[in-house]
């Protein structure tokens, strides 16, 4: 198999609001932490619950949509790629690090039992990769615009 693949995919609740900071160059970069949980029942019949924190870092457009909309709590869909940071703290010594930088973002409701006026519509919106327009629809086709006839092949 030619290449590889880089993909994460995570629904989980943010821990804390974003962090949002704006670069000498006017680009913005939100970070945040989601919990994803997981439950099963032991070998002894026992109800058994694990959490892992993730570690998210949003860019641009996606890092402003985050300040705007994101609080503690709200649930939300990330896709985006594993990224492994290497830094020197304080006190010098070597740390490391997985992050997710996510390129794509689903805001799916409010913290869990939250009746208070959240439609669960939520927000989406996908990052154009580094030199590219952000995506527009595709057309639709002129053939298949306003064509109400029922003669498709199918």
């Amino acid at each position: 198999m030619a290449g590889s693949v880089n993909k994460v995919i995570l629904i989980g609740n943010l821990g804390s609001d974003p962090e949002v900071r704006y670069l000498e160059s006017g680009s913005a970069v939100a970070k945040f932490n989601i919990a994803t949980t997981e439950s099963y029942t032991n070998k002894n019949g026992e109800r058994v619950e694990n959490t892992e924190w993730h570690r998210i870092e949003l860019w641009e457009g996606l890092a402003k949509v985050a300040e705007k909309y994101l609080k503690k709590g709200n649930q939300v869909y990330i896709e985006g790629r594993i990224r492994t940071d290497n830094w020197t703290d304080k006190d010098g010594q070597q740390k490391t690090g997985v992050t997710i930088r996510a390129n794509s973002m689903t805001l799916l409701g409010g913290p869990s039992g939250n009746t208070g006026g959240d439609t669960g519509q939520g927000y989406a919106q996908s990052a154009p990769q580094r030199g590219q327009a952000p995506r527009q629809p595709d057309p639709i086709p002129p053939s298949l615009a306003g064509n109400d006839d029922d003669d498709l092949p199918f």
